[in-house]
């Protein structure tokens, strides 16, 4: 492992002054942030000691402290902790996201198995209460999080941190332009960058890592795991559609894409009459939202929430639950996935693949630049560059079992080559994770 810097650089103090000033005077946004969004979701209401690290309980034993921001990157993480909560149930595990819906997420997974809070926002006094109070042993942050003064916390307590299935794209590069100097003195604090690509690492090179921080890993969304049930929950749905039905889904959608859907499914609609929808929107507040949309547009609709099923003569499906897309994706015939039709970036293109089911997308894939690459290059994923073009993609996929088939089996093949980042993840920080009971008595019954 690469000497990580433990001091301060020339000129970090008056940077992290500036940015810390900044963060000050701006301070007051945050509530206007929190405020905002919690009309929409209420969540946001709520916890708000959490977002300032103000803490009741009394400091306990130090953790391992994993961040990831959301619910793409919880569920990047899970195959990683779902193996050291196996092999190391002595570990304490605390995991810090920034939305609800990655709340929602992390409880769905682990329950009581980890102690989850929001992560506080980066502000000298909360990050250093954070600290304090949960005493990491070890920081894992997931893909691309860097908060300078939680960094440079860290380094200057002695904690390590790793970068894990980092990622950065060029359009985010060029976001941390005025603040390179200062990131780029933050990054050189973490002990290594574990990045997705070959890319990705020359990216975060530029950003201000070192060569020698910088490991390719490889991604772990290769790494999924297909949902325990899923024939169960494939028989379920058909099963309560009675008969067979064409199906397709459309996941993560955001709002500027729901119109598209709408129009997507009334074309595929006029060729296939009892074609199904399942709809599964990005955000929760939008649940209701599309329910609403599919009712306007004279569709019978139909919601997950309670635990129920499609009915036979549901014309739109809406998935308003979290943590059940993968076990949808099982049930449709082909899927698009959304956050690709506007500058969004795109999401998870390999869930569906996983499960069997043919992948249609926009052409917004930033985010996931070299899945998206290597999926169309191996015939398993179709890019339409605009909503029209997505639909013509659908209609042909629904009218041909054929190549729907040769695409499964291009990205069956595609996520079993690229699997393997897992174990080189868990072999990259098993020096850093906490000493369990066994090393201890090993040490104290051998003393140096």
């Amino acid at each position: 492992m690469p000497n990580v810097a433990k001091r301060k650089e020339p000129g970090e103090g008056v940077l992290r002054a500036l940015y810390s000033f900044a963060l000050y005077v701006l301070s007051p946004l945050t509530l206007y942030h929190l405020i905002s969004r919690g009309f929409r979701v209420h969540e946001y209401f709520r916890r708000w000691d959490e977002r300032y690290a103000t803490y009741g309980s009394q400091p306990r034993r130090p953790c391992v402290w994993l961040h990831a921001v959301s619910v793409g990157e919880v569920n990047a993480a899970a195959p990683l902790v779902n193996v050291l909560l196996r092999q190391r149930p002595d570990i304490r595990w605390v995991i810090t996201t920034i939305t609800p819906t990655g709340s929602e997420r992390v409880r769905a997974l682990w329950g009581e198995r980890v102690e989850h809070v929001y992560l506080p926002y980066d502000l000298p006094g909360s990050t250093a209460r954070f600290l304090q109070h949960f005493q990491p042993s070890l920081g894992l942050i997931m893909e691309t999080e860097l908060w300078p003064n939680m960094l440079f916390g860290c380094r200057d307590l002695g904690v390590p941190v790793y970068i894990l299935n980092a990622r950065l794209s060029a359009r985010s590069l060029r976001g941390y332009r005025l603040l390179r100097p200062l990131i780029g003195r933050a990054l050189r604090t973490v002990k290594c960058v574990a990045a997705q690509s070959a890319a990705d690492g020359r990216r975060f090179q530029k950003l201000g890592a070192t060569a020698a921080q910088v490991q390719v890993i490889g991604n772990l969304k290769y790494d999924v795991a297909v949902p325990d049930g899923l024939d169960a929950v494939r028989a379920a749905f058909s099963a309560a559609l009675a008969r067979p039905h064409p199906v397709w889904l459309a996941a993560s959608t955001h709002e500027g894409e729901e119109a598209a859907v709408i129009a997507i499914h009334r074309r595929l609609r006029a060729r296939w009459p009892d074609l199904l929808l399942l709809w599964a929107p990005r955000h929760p507040e939008r649940f209701a939202r599309v329910q609403a949309l599919a009712a306007e547009a004279g569709w019978k609709v139909g919601t997950r929430r309670g635990g129920h099923w499609p009915r036979p003569d549901d014309d739109v499906f809406v998935i308003d639950t979290l943590g059940e897309l993968m076990a949808f994706y099982g049930c449709a015939d082909v899927a698009f996935v959304g956050g690709s039709l506007q500058p969004i970036g795109g999401h998870n293109l390999l869930e569906p693949a996983a499960v069997g089911t043919a992948v249609v997308t926009g052409p917004h894939l930033h985010n996931f630049a070299e899945i998206s690459r290597r999926m169309d290059e191996a015939g398993a994923l179709r890019i339409g560059e605009d909503a029209d073009a997505v639909a013509a993609a659908l209609e042909a996929l629904l009218a041909d079992p054929g190549a729907r088939r040769a695409m499964v089996e291009a990205g069956t093949t595609l996520i079993e080559q690229g699997q393997g980042a897992l174990q080189r993840t868990l072999a990259l920080v098993a020096a850093d994770l906490p000493a369990s009971a066994e090393e201890i008595a090993g040490a104290v019954a051998t003393p140096s």
